[in-house]
């Protein structure tokens, strides 16, 4: 399988790992296909996502998909979060081999799970769907 250089460098130096105590919102996803499991933690400020972090158990395509994820929804509204699709992770990361573009839905449904997790606990009502995209692998998300 071959990786473009973005996806080795998120998976050789992935951004924004680790946990956020008394985070916010929690989104947690897993796949029993390939085993990957996904866990994003987000910080929300005035409807900002101020911080972001992940935990990914699987392949090195999961590692990198959750890595450039994070970065490109922190500092973003929960609105403009939420219009972030798996195609557009793929198209940041350079591109990822067909068998693995399902890890680049789980970090969406990750990360959508996450903010749907805030909105729940905040009382904030959210289109189910809202910016969901359906690819025919949601089982975690509420799309």
């Amino acid at each position: 399988m071959i990786y473009s250089e973005k996806v080795m460098d998120h998976f050789a130096n992935p951004r924004n790992v680790g946990e956020i105590e008394n985070a916010d919102g929690i989104g947690e996803v897993g796949n029993a296909k390939c085993g990957d499991i996904m866990k994003m933690y987000i910080k929300v400020d005035g409807n900002v996502i101020s911080d972001v972090k992940f935990k990914t158990f699987g392949c090195g395509a999961a590692v990198a998909t959750s890595s450039a994820a994070t970065e490109m929804i922190k500092g973003k509204s929960l609105e403009e979060a939420l219009k972030l699709t798996n195609k557009a992770v793929v198209q940041e990361l350079g591109g990822l081999p067909p068998a693995k573009l399902h890890c680049s839905v789980l970090a969406e449904q990750a990360m959508k799970a996450a903010i749907a997790d805030y909105c729940k606990k905040n009382g904030i009502a959210l289109e189910p769907t809202a910016g969901c995209e359906s690819c025919g692998e949601c089982h975690d998300c509420q799309g």
